[in-house]
């Protein structure tokens, strides 16, 4: 589903000097799995998940999801293609001027779906993640983690066949880091959406995923497998990430 070929990103510190915050990296993800993005803070992980979408681009490599290569297609096509991948956000990124309802819309509403399309998919996703008796309510009215099942269903409504999660969870005490994490496994049994998610908690990748890149200062050091709640790490940061937990 996701193909990234020698990908990398540098910035440029104030002293003019560049550094590498993803160096060049291979990393296949296959179609229906949930995946892991994990390291310490300065990984690399968020830009990582920022280029499958190319809200950050490349300084070299290819993007292939679902068999297009996003690297190649000028802005409009590159609009067209980013309405196959849905977005959460750690901070989740309502819009305080609008209720749940048209918060979750408003994707469809720039895909120009019609009024009477989009009032069934609206409705279907808020059941989705629970939120039915929400649909009036605005952003400031909700719980933090009703404000991510609403990021949730808003990233679900155009059907996407991938999801991409940055920290979806940081912000949340446990037992409702434990519902959304329900809410996404959910998605992707019923409807097979790949997820790729950002986490540095290892209880996360334990819980959710199939496998789970390990980065360290930009490098991709392995990918792991996640077996009955096991990660079967290789590496020496891995390891130690699994010791911290």
């Amino acid at each position: 589903m996701i193909i990234l070929e020698n990908v990398s990103k540098h910035y440029q510190n104030r002293d003019k000097s560049r550094f590498a915050a993803v160096a060049p990296t291979d990393l296949h993800i296959r179609a229906g799995e949930i995946f892991g993005l994990m390291g310490y803070s300065g990984a690399g992980k968020s830009t990582l998940l920022r280029l499958i979408n190319l809200l950050e681009r490349p300084d070299t490599g290819k993007v292939l999801v679902d068999k297009q290569d996003l690297t190649a297609m000028n802005d409009a096509a590159l609009r067209r293609a980013r309405q196959n991948i849905g977005m959460i956000f750690q901070q989740f990124n309502l819009l305080a001027n609008r209720t749940v309802e048209q918060n979750v819309a408003f994707p469809l509403e720039i895909a120009g779906w019609t009024a009477e399309q989009i009032r069934p998919r609206v409705a279907e996703c808020l059941e989705i993640v629970g939120l039915t008796e929400r649909a009036g309510h605005y952003p400031a009215q909700l719980s933090g983690g009703q404000k991510q099942r609403v990021g949730i269903a808003r990233a679900l409504a155009p059907k996407p066949h991938v999801m991409l999660a940055d920290e979806p969870t940081s912000a949340l005490d446990p037992a409702t880091t434990r519902s959304v994490l329900g809410c996404l496994q959910d998605i992707n049994a019923r409807f097979g959406v790949t997820i790729v998610i950002v986490t540095h908690e290892m209880s996360v990748i334990r819980r959710l995923c199939h496998r789970t890149a390990l980065l360290d200062k930009g490098k991709l050091l392995e990918v792991a497998d996640v077996q009955n709640g096991e990660v079967l790490a290789q590496s020496d940061i891995g390891r130690e990430l699994l010791r911290e937990d």
